[in-house]
C-alpha cells in the first residue's frame, strides 16, 4: 500500500486569493505540504507579507499579481510560472470578487463581478489547465459556496443587521458547479482532475443571533475556521483522490444534509 497517497511534496501548486478570509488558511496549510506554492492576487503587497510569514518557517511561498478579470494579466502569470515551474501540477481557484452588496445593488456590479468571478474562472481553466492537460497530469480545485447549492436562508438575520444578500454571489457559485463538471469532462482525458469545493459558512465575528441560529442548523454545531478547509483541498490536489473528478464536495459541517 501506498504511504504517500497524500503527499504534494515537490509539486507546484497555485492559489489564486491567497491572503483572504478562506485564502490565509488555505496558503498555510498548502505552504507545509511540502509542495511550491505560489499565491497571485491583485493586491502583491499583502501576499508577500504571507509569502514572508510562510518562507520564515521553511516553506516555499512566492507571490504573484494577477487580475483575474484581465486575461492579458492571466496569461502573463502563465507565462512567468511556466518559464520559472513548467506545468503546474494544481491549481486552487480561490481568488473572488465581491463588489455587490446587497439585493438592489448596481447593474454595473453584477457585471464587474462576472468579470472576475465567472469569465476569470473560465479564464483560469482555459489557459492552465490546458497546460496542465498538454502535460498529462494535474488537479485543479475550484473554492465554491453552499450558496451555489441552496437558496438563501434570511432567516437566520433576522435581529441583524446582516441579511442583504446579492445575487451575483448565489449566480457565479452555482455556475462554477457546472463549470467544474465541464472541465472535469474536457480535461479528463488528459488525466487532469477538476473538482469543487463548497464551504459553508465560515465564523468572523458575526453578530450572535446568527451564530446561533446558524451553528444550530449544522450537524457539528459550529461554523468553519482556518483549519477546516485545507485537509480536504489537498485530498483533492492529491494522488488520494486519483478516481474523483467533476464533484462537488460540500465542507460545510452537515448544513445541506441536515
Amino acid at each position: 500500500m501506498q504511504t504517500d497517497l497524500f503527499s504534494l511534496r515537490d509539486k507546484t501548486l497555485l492559489l489564486t486569493g491567497g491572503a483572504g478570509l478562506y485564502g490565509r488558511g488555505l496558503s498555510s496549510m498548502l505552504a507545509q505540504t511540502g509542495a511550491t506554492l505560489i499565491l497571485a492576487a491583485r493586491d502583491v503587497a499583502k501576499l508577500q507579507v504571507v509569502a514572508d510569514e510562510e518562507t520564515k518557517k521553511g516553506n516555499h511561498v512566492f507571490a504573484e499579481a494577477l487580475d483575474q478579470g484581465d486575461e492579458s494579466s492571466v496569461m502573463a502569470l502563465h507565462e512567468r510560472i511556466n518559464a520559472q515551474f513548467g506545468a503546474l501540477h494544481g491549481l486552487v481557484n480561490n481568488a473572488v470578487l465581491r463588489p455587490m452588496k446587497g439585493a438592489n445593488g448596481a447593474v454595473e456590479q453584477f457585471a464587474d463581478s462576472m468579470r472576475v468571478n465567472a469569465t476569470g474562472v473560465m479564464l483560469m481553466h482555459r489557459h492552465f489547465g490546458q497546460t496542465m492537460a498538454n502535460a498529462g497530469r494535474g488537479s485543479i480545485v475550484n473554492i465554491g459556496s453552499i450558496q451555489g447549492m441552496i437558496g438563501p436562508s434570511y432567516e437566520l438575520y433576522t435581529g441583524t443587521d446582516m441579511g442583504d444578500m446579492p445575487p451575483d454571489y448565489f449566480f457565479h457559485k452555482g455556475g462554477m458547479e457546472n463549470l467544474t463538471r465541464f472541465y472535469a469532462a474536457l480535461y479528463g482525458p488528459k488525466s487532469v482532475r477538476v473538482n469543487c469545493l463548497s464551504p459553508g459558512g465560515f465564523f468572523n465575528n458575526q453578530p450572535e443571533p446568527f451564530l446561533s441560529r446558524y451553528c444550530e442548523h449544522t450537524m457539528l454545531n459550529r461554523m468553519a475556521d482556518a483549519d477546516d478547509l485545507g485537509g480536504a483541498v489537498i485530498f483533492l490536489l492529491s494522488d488520494a483522490s486519483r478516481y474523483i473528478t467533476g464533484v462537488n464536495l460540500p465542507v460545510d459541517g452537515g448544513y445541506t444534509a441536515k
